[in-house]
């Protein structure tokens, strides 16, 4: 077969040796790109990330550091999560928004605790052509205080509640070091919810409500296991009352990662903004609000999670491409027919409502085009040559664990369908298996360090004081990072009366989840 072999130079540019020839070069093509891929992920994790993203034509580097070109390949899967989620939301009386990139800065300062998180972080324009502006305007890093003089305003009465505003936007956070395609950029997508009620009790149901949308977009689509669970107080929104997260590990780095937030912020902005409302019995009243994001990072959570050697591995409800058609003409064949039956397979699984599609270029072999479906991770490949035009078969073979099979045409759409839901349940279940293996139960400071060093995820009774936080992470601090709390996950276990905080040796309250993260 031809070999696809692809590196990634320092620039980010992509040098492609489209190889379909023979001869001695092929083997030594081969040997050095294992089908397309210069890193194994076990090896050097962080090039085999950059890689595949790369190579399966995801992002391409961009010459602002930090910043990067989101192609169809990753934006198809962008919307087939938002096309989940905003109609989940809407039969949650969400409405659509679009509030301004620009804050001016006296209105970004308001909320002093949450400015003061998001300082570092904030993109200011100064300048209009060469002149300086009068004052400095900044970029929205999130929305709350571009949005909330207006929900003060637009607020009067307990019939304007609940205000519910979701917006689809980017946002510009500027300040990190180790840019990573996805994880960490300057300028991403996401969605924000902003909600707004008359009661705690509403606004308490709704962060929950929400962190299970979170869920489920990584569970049932990305087929990556989450935790649900509360974050500390050190690691809660700036200027919030409390945040909820669903938390995914890498076992391959041994780090945690945030997968998406729902804050309730209470009632510190609405005092910051005046958003008030005269309740039924004629008093004025202050409301409860929430906020909730989940970003583009879930992509890249997905490919860290999923990927192997050959490159990227997409579960089927989010594959741009589910089933991708194949032609096989020997030396003789009746190209036309095979074609005709390739042609026909697609419209068949397309009229079923299977994302699939024919690649019929000529200018590349069978073998190459694999190659290059395996890179981008379509989770089918149907294969047809003249055997199976004889025998009215296909040959399908799956991209997550490489089983073939033969099945009859007749039974093409039910056949692909059980196979598409079992490389969704396989990928789930494997991911699940994986990161389970990496939880560690400790209750000494001894047992925290060897876990730690052993790129574990950390459960671990802990005092829940603030201090204590601090002093863990003053104490972890090096070069692979810090530790801190990940989550203390709803899912509690049993805490025996006199168990003690692994790192003050104080009564323990809880358990958490403890490691370094993203």
């Amino acid at each position: 077969f031809g070999i696809l072999a692809m590196s990634t130079n320092k620039g980010g540019g992509e040098k492609t040796n489209k190889g379909g020839g023979g001869g001695k070069k092929k083997k030594e093509v081969k040997k050095e790109t294992k089908l397309g891929m210069a890193y194994k992920k076990d090896d050097n994790f962080g090039e085999w990330y950059s890689e595949v993203v790369v190579n399966s034509e995801m992002i391409e580097y961009y010459d602002i550091s930090g910043c990067y070109i989101l192609r169809p390949w990753a934006m198809e899967i962008w919307e087939l999560l938002k096309e989940f989620f905003d109609a989940e939301i809407k039969k949650l009386k969400l409405k659509p928004y679009y509030f301004p990139l620009f804050v001016t800065e006296n209105v970004l300062q308001k909320e002093k605790d949450h400015i003061e998180g998001f300082a570092p972080e904030v993109a200011w324009v100064t300048k209009s052509g060469k002149s300086d502006l009068e004052a400095p305007i900044a970029i929205r890093p999130t929305s709350e205080t571009v949005m909330y003089p207006y929900f003060s305003k637009w607020i009067r009465s307990h019939r304007d509640l609940p205000l519910k505003c979701n917006q689809w936007c980017n946002v510009v956070r500027w300040e990190f070091s180790n840019p990573t395609p996805f994880i960490r950029s300057r300028e991403f997508l996401w969605q924000e919810g902003h909600t707004v009620f008359a009661t705690k009790e509403e606004a308490d149901e709704e962060v929950l409500q929400i962190l299970e949308l979170y869920r489920r977009i990584y569970e049932e689509f990305l087929a990556v296991p989450v935790s649900k669970g509360r974050k500390s107080e050190m690691e809660k929104f700036a200027g919030g009352l409390y945040t909820t997260s669903v938390e995914a590990f890498i076992p391959n780095t041994g780090r945690g990662i945030q997968g998406a937030t729902s804050h309730c912020l209470g009632q510190n902005f609405a005092k910051m903004f005046d958003i008030t409302f005269e309740n039924e019995k004629g008093e004025r009243s202050m409301v409860w609000q929430n906020s909730w994001a989940y970003t583009t990072r879930s992509i890249g959570v997905m490919v860290m999670t999923h990927g192997d050697d050959k490159g990227l591995v997409l579960p089927p409800k989010v594959a741009p491409i589910q089933v991708i058609v194949i032609p096989v003409p020997f030396k003789d064949a009746d190209t036309t027919a095979i074609k005709g039956a390739c042609e026909s397979a697609v419209y068949t699984l397309n009229q079923a409502g299977i994302r699939a599609d024919l690649d019929a270029r000529e200018n590349y072999s069978p073998g190459w085009k694999y190659s290059q479906w395996e890179m981008k991770g379509v989770p089918l490949r149907i294969e047809i040559g003249p055997k199976d035009l004889a025998n009215k078969q296909v040959r399908i073979v799956r991209r997550d664990n490489g089983a073939k099979v033969d099945i009859p045409s007749t039974d093409l759409v039910e056949q692909v369908r059980v196979l598409l839901d079992g490389i969704q349940a396989n990928l789930l279940e494997t991911a699940k298996a994986k990161r389970d293996a990496c939880i560690v139960i400790i209750s000494t400071w001894d047992e925290f360090i060897a876990a730690l060093n052993d790129k574990k995820l950390i459960l671990a009774p802990w005092c829940d004081e603030e201090e204590v936080e601090k002093d863990v992470k003053a104490r972890t601090k090096g070069e692979l990072g810090a530790a801190k709390t990940l989550c203390t996950p709803f899912d509690q276990p049993d805490l025996p009366s006199g168990t003690v905080c692994f790192a003050s040796g104080k009564p323990a309250q809880k358990w958490s989840f403890w490691g370094r993260s993203y």
